[in-house]
């Protein structure tokens, strides 16, 4: 087929959002001239905009609020050949349908796709044992895919993930530009993942502080409030939570040496700079490595048990807290 204008729908969280780089690469170099268009949330934008080959990013939630006249119309003036709807919406699968896109693809496994998609390809997230990243490239079957990348053909497609350079707060400026090597921990994942102890991750930040690292404790400001009067006070232990927006987040990430957390979206955008990630996982199905790790050529995996019995009859563990601190900081030393 020829395109002029694709649509990639994914209108979920960071990390999902992330992991569609390497089909919007394949993408771009099978229809080199087409506009590749984002649709997503808005504050998954500064992502979307590190991906260089996308074109346009269009705010879902700009025009879930428009009267259904003006979405459609929104939809139909695109003038799109194709839509992709790698994280199903129905109100988002009628609206395509509406404004008469030629081509769209969803998977089979959405009752509202029998009726707004005309390309609907069978298969399981779920139950799959692909890389989220590799299931996305399910849905380009129909755009004349015929095998699905391997996880080392993906990492090549990350040189398409361009930082964008943005000022940061000039406190942590200061700090980044001493000479010393410099951690992120970033403890929580506001509830996408199973995630290691916030007492672990103070004893690796006290123990990397004894190898002259500076470490720095990142995340929302609602989740600083669930741990940082537990922090140690220490010059070099520093608490960024709630000080930095997702475009200086990104930024700050790609400079420093380290980062650390477990299945949640700053571990895949590490990956994606290349700077060293160390991502904690539970071995359980669908929350497990296979299917989530990051991707990167500066990667560590760790799992404290691959056969924990638990997980593997898919029941309620916390083997992930079993990790040990030493294993995670001969990670980084």
């Amino acid at each position: 087929m020829s395109a002029k204008r694709i649509i990639i729908s994914r209108t979920d969280s960071i990390g999902d959002v992330i992991l569609t780089l390497p089909m919007c690469v394949w993408l771009k170099d099978h229809f080199k001239d087409a506009e590749l268009i984002y649709l997503g949330k808005a504050y998954t934008r500064p992502v979307v905009e590190c991906f260089s080959v996308i074109d346009r990013f269009l705010d879902w939630e700009e025009i879930s609020a428009l009267p259904t006249a003006e979405k459609t119309a929104c939809f139909t003036e695109l003038e799109a050949d194709a839509i992709i709807h790698v994280f199903p919406n129905k109100e988002i699968a009628s609206l395509a349908k509406k404004a008469k896109i030629p081509m769209r693809v969803g998977t089979s496994h959405r009752g509202f796709h029998l009726l707004s998609c005309n390309h609907r390809v069978g298969f399981s997230r779920k139950n799959s044992d692909l890389h989220e990243a590799q299931l996305n490239f399910e849905l380009l079957r129909p755009l004349g895919l015929k095998q699905i990348p391997s996880l080392n053909e993906m990492v090549e497609s990350l040189q398409a993930f361009k930082v964008v350079k943005t000022e940061l707060p000039s406190e942590l400026q200061v700090l980044l530009s001493k000479k010393s090597k410099n951690v992120v921990l970033h403890p929580k994942s506001q509830g996408s993942a199973l995630e290691w102890p916030i007492a672990s991750y103070i004893e690796l930040a006290e123990r990397l502080v004894e190898h002259g690292f500076t470490v720095f404790f990142t995340g929302t400001s609602a989740e600083g409030d669930l741990f940082r009067k537990h922090l140690p006070s220490n010059e070099h232990i520093v608490d960024a939570t709630g000080k930095l927006t997702l475009r200086e987040l990104i930024w700050f990430i790609s400079k420093v040496d380290v980062l650390v957390a477990c299945s949640t979206g700053p571990l895949h955008i590490a990956g994606f700079t290349g700077i060293k990630a160390v991502g904690l996982y539970s071995p359980k199905r669908p929350i497990h490595p296979g299917r989530w790790q990051a991707l990167g050529k500066n990667v560590s995996i760790l799992v404290n048990n691959p056969d924990c019995p638990t997980c593997k009859k898919g029941r309620s563990c916390e083997c992930i807290t079993n990790i040990a601190v030493d294993r995670v900081l001969r990670e980084i030393v």
